[in-house]
């Protein structure tokens, strides 16, 4: 027996193999197909069913009648005044659209359906007027709605004149062009529209009453010749100094 422990001890112990050492995977690999990794760092998103797309930049769009007004009315206006410097030239500012409605004073809704309607001529939500003064006259008590106004500048501005020259002067009824005996001394020209049904934008069955309203055109002329003559070259089609 204690030949054969002797035995057992003096036999050679059989090592274990060492274990490999595991390799952690890089953060920069990729995910396998399928796999639930993480995405390499710079990797672009897999794309998802409802994932929202890049925004694309606008595109501004100059206007047509802008471009026109550098090209042709500018030389034009330098060559017959004489401006040394091309920014005297007289230019448009602003134009404001103005809807009076006297008979806001007994029904209120007459200011909606304004409302809507120059907001459609203009492509620009306007603004309420109000009364700043009572009149018991008129039965018209200090800030009741009395009109609709909206104001256009920049790129709103220049379409809406070309939609007004080309497409709704001509549908006025009986039109033989338009006096030039509103302007106020200063180079702003002013001028009524007996119906607003001469817009494209307004469908003539959906409307309630036919309405008119104010266009005034801001310059920045110094005298009525010179704004006249911005807006005659413009396309306003004035009668003559003759004409009534």
């Amino acid at each position: 027996m204690a030949q054969d422990n002797d035995t057992k001890d003096a036999a050679p112990r059989a090592d274990k193999p060492a274990k490999p050492p595991k390799e952690k995977p890089s953060r920069d690999a990729a995910a396998p197909e399928g796999g639930k990794g993480k995405p390499a760092k710079g990797a672009a998103p897999a794309g998802k069913p409802g994932a929202k797309a890049p925004r694309q930049p606008k595109v501004k769009v100059n206007p047509r009648l802008r471009e026109f007004y550098h090209r042709e009315v500018v030389p034009a206006l330098v060559k017959e005044f004489g401006y040394k410097n091309p920014m005297q030239v007289p230019r448009l500012r602003k134009i404001v659209l103005n809807m009076g409605l006297g008979e806001a004073t007994q029904n209120v809704k007459v200011v909606d359906a304004a409302f809507a309607e120059l907001t459609a001529i203009a492509g620009q939500k306007p603004v309420i007027t109000r009364a700043r003064k009572s009149i018991s006259t008129f039965k018209l008590r200090a800030g009741h709605p009395i009109g609709v106004m909206v104001t256009l500048r920049r790129e709103p501005m220049w379409e809406f004149l070309d939609r007004f020259l080309n497409l709704a002067l001509p549908r006025t009824r009986d039109f033989k062009g338009i006096s030039g005996k509103q302007f106020d001394g200063k180079g702003n020209f002013t001028m009524g529209v007996r119906e607003q049904i001469i817009f494209p934008e307004i469908d003539y069955d959906k409307i309630d009453k036919v309405k008119g309203l104010n266009v005034t055109m801001c310059t920045t002329a110094r005298t009525d010749r010179e704004g006249r003559a911005l807006l005659a070259r413009l396309g306003f089609p004035f009668r003559a100094e003759g004409g009534k």
